[in-house]
């Protein structure tokens, strides 16, 4: 590789000279050597500090304004989209965010509405995620609604997949807003349903994914004592999916909360119960066993033919203490992915994932299910900015809240999720966009006539 960068240096050299290039121009032809040439042959050797600041000022220079809604991908080559690792990047400035702010949209719950709680700085929201090796268009809510038309999307998980499809409908809401089509009063089960695209989001709560319940409200930490049946599917949501066309699971910082673990109608140990004749089996065989179920639970679903997607594990950010000890995310800039590393517990709760799911999607392949995964892990961690730490409530009042570094702003990275989302469902072929906006306009001819 020396060798060609040298030759061809050489030789473009030589065509400068005979061509007897004025000085000016040769120095700055050279100029674009050392940056372009060099850094391709030698990437080694070019200083970290000049790929992160040219990585940067390239990326958000690139970044425009609000998508037309029919434009966002004319310019994206699908080719090299479709080869490129979309969760592998860097976050860069995006001064065109947000997209939507807490007051043009009513679907954010006060928890994670910062703005409205005084979060006294804004430049959270002004990131984008950016894939190395290629580009990944902000979300367009035309596309994602014409691509969606008719079709039905659930969230299985806990309040941290419910904070996606919030998300969701903050970004839609640049469209259209929903209206609510729940079948129930209870909040954990809400449908949403997007009257002109016959389009429905749908959430369920089952924060361990399998059937649980509590055994004591307090438990060894005040946070709970639950029974889990780890292998006994949660009929809540089990019994739902079959209509839906694209499931997205989830789930990952309950399983802290301590527990006793059954099998076969048995206890067989538990996570930190401190019950003196219970083995501790720790939260991680409690997570590898609730995924496994829960994978099992969708490929035994004979009527189900959707998408099954694996939203995995969102780190927090606690510094200075635990959760419960003082601890809290006061950064306000983004991590670069060198000053970081996934390891401890993240690292753990995530390989877990990634095994069961690999596991789950071999099965699922031989009915002729789909599994995906939607990995968010590597992007989150880079975001100890992005949480609502105490901005969920005002600070005057009488309440008795942790800070917040579990869950994320609105609007905030978490809307990166659907970026990623959009572009995966953009990738899986079918229908396309223009091919859905012509079956429209042909429906409404049909209604016309």
């Amino acid at each position: 590789m020396k060798l060609q960068a040298s030759l061809e240096s050489s030789s473009l050299r030589k065509r400068l000279s005979r061509q007897k290039t004025p000085l000016l121009v040769l120095l700055l032809t050279l100029t674009l050597i050392i940056f372009t040439v060099i850094p391709i042959y030698y990437p080694l050797i070019t200083p970290l500090f000049i790929f992160k600041a040219f990585s940067l000022s390239s990326s958000s220079s690139s970044v425009s304004g609000y998508p037309h809604s029919g434009s966002s991908d004319s310019n994206v080559n699908r080719n090299s989209a479709e080869q490129c690792d979309i969760f592998t990047g860097e976050w860069v400035p995006n001064p065109a965010a947000p997209y939507y702010t807490n007051t043009t949209c009513w679907a954010i719950h006060d928890h994670q509405n910062c703005m409205k709680y005084g979060r006294p700085d804004t430049g959270f929201m002004k990131w984008k995620w950016q894939p190395d090796g290629c580009e990944m268009p902000v979300f367009n809510p035309s596309h994602f609604l014409e691509l969606l038309r008719g079709k039905k999307l659930a969230f299985v998980g806990d309040s941290v997949g419910r904070n996606q499809m919030q998300s969701l409908i903050c970004l839609l809401s640049r469209v259209t807003y929903p209206e609510d089509a729940s079948y129930t009063p209870d909040e954990n089960f809400k449908r949403w349903l997007y009257k002109d695209y016959n389009f429905i989001i749908a959430t369920f709560w089952s924060p361990f994914l399998v059937r649980s319940k509590e055994a004591d409200p307090n438990g060894p930490t005040s946070t709970g004592l639950f029974n889990l049946y780890l292998d006994e599917f949660d009929e809540l949501w089990t019994t739902q999916i079959d209509e839906f066309d694209y499931v997205i699971i989830s789930a990952g910082h309950w399983f802290f909360r301590p527990a006793i673990y059954y099998e076969n109608g048995q206890i067989v140990g538990c996570h930190f119960c401190q019950e003196k004749n219970i083995t501790d089996l720790t939260k991680y065989y409690g997570y590898r066993m609730a995924f496994r179920t829960a994978f099992r639970a969708i490929n035994s679903l004979e009527s189900f033919k959707g998408k099954a997607y694996l939203r995995t594990f969102s780190p927090s950010h606690f510094e200075g203490g635990l959760w419960n000890q003082g601890g809290n995310c006061l950064r306000k800039r983004p991590f670069l992915s060198n000053e970081t590393r996934l390891d401890g517990f993240n690292l753990e709760l995530y390989m877990i994932q990634v095994e069961e799911f690999r596991a789950a999607q071999e099965k699922a392949g031989e009915r002729g299910l789909k599994f995906r995964l939607l990995d968010t892990t590597h992007a989150m961690l880079l975001r100890p900015d992005g949480h609502p730490t105490r901005y969920g409530h005002w600070s005057h009042e009488n309440v008795t809240l942790y800070n917040d570094c579990v869950h994320w702003c609105l609007p905030g990275p978490i809307d990166t999720w659907n970026d990623f989302l959009l572009h995966m469902l953009k990738m899986e072929g079918g229908r396309s966009y223009n091919e859905n906006r012509q079956l429209h306009k042909r429906d409404r001819k049909l209604r016309l006539l």
